[in-house]
Formats: C-alpha cells, sequence, structure tokens
C-alpha cells in the first residue's frame, strides 16, 4: 500500500506526476473518422435554446408557487423541485456553458453561464481555468483541482456534501477572499494574473448580491428572499451530487485513458435533462467539444471501444461504493471496467 495520497495542488503529488510525465500527457481516444467527429461537433443554438427555456420556465413557475403559498407546508414540495434546478441543473449549464459548447451563439454561452456561476457560487473566472486544469489532468493526483472522492473516502463529507454544506462554505469563503483583493494560495496555481482582476470584480459583485438579499429578508421580516436566493444551491444539491460521484468514483487515478477513470451511466430522462447528458462522461473526457446534445450519437460511434456502461443511476452506486469502503482499507484498490472484444486494449498505468 502506497503513501496517503497528497491532493494539494502544491504538494508532493503534483511534483511526483511532473516528474512522472503525467502532468498534460497524451491521453487516449478512440478513432473517429474526420468528417463524422465534426459533424458531431457542429455547433447549434436550437437545443440549448429550447432547453434554457424549459429550465427557466420552470424555475420561475416553482418559485411563484412556492412563494404563494410560504409559509404553508404545501410550499414545501416547490421549493425542493425549484431547489434541485437551482442547485443541481445550474451544475451542469455551468458545465456546459463553460465548455462554450452548448450554444452556438457565444453571448448566449456567456448570460448562462455567469448565471449558473452565481448559482452555484463558483467564480466564473476561477471555474474556468479550474476545470480546464480538470480535463488537461483528470484524477490524476496532485494536479487535477476537481477531484471529488479523494482517497480514502472522507464518509461524512460526502454526506455533508449532499446538502451541500462544504462547498456552499468553500464557495463562500473563496468569494469573500477574492472580494478582499487576493486569491487564494492554490488558485494561483492555475489562474493567469491578467484574469486576477476579473475574478475580484465578480466576487464583489456577488456580495452585494449577497448582501441586498439578505437586507431584503431583514425588511421583509421574512426567509422567503433567502430560500429562493443562497439556500437552494444547500436544499437543492444532492441531484448534481449523485450523478458527479459517479462520474469518476471507485475508478483509477494517475492514468491517460479516460476509461480507466471515467464512468458512463445511462440515466432516466429527468436525470439526463438535470444533468445535460453529462451521463455519457467517458464520451465527454475523450471529445469534450461535441456538444451535450450531440453526446447519445456520440456514444453510439464509440461504444465499441468502450467499458459497458452503468444501465442505471442504482447501478452505478453499486458498483462505486463498494470499491469506497475497501478504499478505507487500501487507497490503491479501484475498479477496473471490462472492455469489450472489439476494444482497444486500455492504456495502462505508467
Amino acid at each position: 500500500m502506497s503513501d496517503c495520497r497528497d491532493y494539494s495542488l502544491l504538494g508532493r503529488d503534483g511534483a511526483a506526476a511532473l516528474e512522472n510525465g503525467l502532468a498534460s500527457a497524451r491521453w487516449y481516444q478512440t478513432e473517429i473518422p474526420r468528417k463524422s467527429l465534426a459533424a458531431l461537433m457542429k455547433p447549434a443554438d436550437g437545443p440549448a435554446i429550447r432547453d434554457t427555456i424549459i429550465l427557466f420556465t420552470a424555475m420561475a413557475g416553482l418559485a411563484g408557487a412556492a412563494a404563494m403559498l410560504f409559509p404553508s407546508w404545501l410550499s414545501v414540495p416547490f421549493f425542493l423541485a425549484y431547489g434541485v434546478l437551482y442547485g443541481s441543473a445550474m451544475d451542469s449549464r455551468w458545465h456546459e456553458c463553460g465548455h462554450k459548447t452548448a450554444f452556438k451563439t457565444r453571448w448566449m454561452n456567456d448570460v448562462v453561464y455567469q448565471i449558473a456561476c452565481f448559482c452555484m457560487i463558483r467564480n466564473p473566472h476561477t471555474w474556468r481555468w479550474s476545470h480546464a486544469r480538470h480535463h488537461t489532468d483528470t484524477i490524476i493526483v496532485g494536479r487535477d483541482p476537481e477531484i471529488q472522492l479523494m482517497r480514502p473516502p472522507e464518509f461524512a463529507r460526502l454526506v455533508a456534501n449532499f446538502l451541500g454544506l462544504l462547498d456552499v462554505l468553500t464557495g463562500l469563503r473563496l468569494m469573500l477572499v477574492n472580494a478582499s483583493g487576493r486569491l487564494d494560495h492554490q488558485e494561483a496555481t492555475y489562474i493567469p494574473d491578467s484574469e486576477h482582476h476579473k475574478v475580484m470584480r465578480v466576487a464583489r459583485v456577488w456580495v452585494l448580491i449577497y448582501a441586498a438579499t439578505i437586507g431584503a429578508a431583514v425588511m421583509m421580516q421574512s426567509w422567503l428572499p433567502l430560500l429562493l436566493v443562497g439556500t437552494p444551491r444547500l436544499y437543492g444539491a444532492w441531484h448534481h451530487v449523485m450523478t458527479g460521484m459517479l462520474q469518476h468514483g471507485g475508478l483509477a487515478d494517475n492514468v491517460t485513458d479516460h476509461r480507466l477513470n471515467t464512468r458512463t451511466v445511462m440515466m432516466n430522462p429527468v436525470s439526463r435533462f438535470i444533468y445535460w447528458n453529462m451521463n455519457y462522461h467517458v464520451e465527454h473526457h475523450m471529445y469534450p467539444k461535441v456538444p451535450y446534445h450531440a453526446l447519445p450519437a456520440l456514444h453510439a460511434m464509440v461504444r465499441h471501444d468502450l467499458p459497458t456502461p452503468s444501465p442505471s443511476i442504482a447501478a452505478g452506486f453499486a458498483e462505486m461504493w463498494p470499491a469506497l469502503v475497501r478504499q478505507l482499507r487500501n487507497e490503491d484498490y479501484f475498479v477496473r471496467r471490462e472492455l469489450p472484444e472489439t476494444a482497444t486494449p486500455y492504456r495502462e498505468p505508467a
């Protein structure tokens, strides 16, 4: 069994990843004919406009119903549904619009990205660079700033995050640090100097919005403003945490083949809408410039070269959870998903 992993971006394992050629490495990709890939990557506004209208209309309707019924207990189901759209669907919108692939029109990506970042309490400039690093060094210990399930897993932290507690506290802390004119020392390892002032400007605007929301709650002598702005990131986080755990949980780290460290899961239509097709996660990591609406077609093209997807969310957890428990005793353990006979063999760990 190895020494405990050092997930700090300034620590021992990050330096080792650089020395061992794991940082900014060349990743395995299933071969796709150039014309087919170009067709998949063709940008479009239509699907994302449709989904965005559905999302914001649903949010407005649910928020309006909750506000009209508040403080009756009849408002609770409407708040809970609104919270999932605010605290989970915005996670996938942040993700896809951050890749600038959801819409063909750039300003549409930018507008939805800014809204989603606010809802998720993720500074839009910080997280654009953070996620770029995640794709460059996916689940490379000491390099990837977005590893959700570290080894050995801390189950108390996992439970807390189903209510968004740790992520929200971290987001608020970083917001206040940035608003004061500073960067967190780990943020500074991947945010270019030219972006620092943008990070701080956004944080200051957010502080004003939250201050105004708290002020409105005090003036109204009501929790309603806070139940609609800010706290849905807590009570609606469970869906994005659940689906996010399945992306890489229990799989290999420090490899350069996404088939070893990433999981595709077949999901129900509601979860797919909330998650914006990110359940096709191996495919997304192999070809991150393919828009979310084309991922099912990409899956059909490459599935001969991938492990069989988990057939449901429950099946994904049934595979992942025992592996997480086993990692409590042996942090080097991981699930090695079997490839079909038609697949190219894995690119093995270094």
